[in-house]
């Protein structure tokens, strides 16, 4: 893995690059109201695309808190305003996971 989880993003975002995929597919970081963070990564035409990923819940307060699951062919993740790190750390993980 790379030095940081923002680096390891992004090498991962790099390898899917191949002069189409980056054109329709991608990733995308938001905010959300509760206030927290959402962070949502294609996996149509990907290694990832049609994986599992068991549903993550943590609830340790009001504002420390994440999901995460895989919805067709999209990773989902969702949490509080500080979790932003703890979701990416989560989806390098299962992405390390299948390989």
């Amino acid at each position: 893995m790379k030095s940081s989880y923002l680096e390891s993003l992004s090498a991962w975002f790099a390898e899917q690059c191949d002069g189409d995929w980056e054109h329709t597919e991608g990733i995308r970081i938001e905010t959300i109201d509760n206030p927290g963070w959402w962070l949502e990564v294609s996996l149509h035409g990907t290694e990832l695309e049609g994986k599992k990923l068991k549903e993550v819940v943590i609830s340790r307060s009001e504002q420390d808190w994440l999901r995460c699951h895989v919805d067709k062919t999209k990773f989902h993740g969702f949490g509080g305003p500080q979790n932003l790190r703890e979701l990416v750390e989560i989806f390098l993980n299962w992405v390390a996971e299948q390989r």
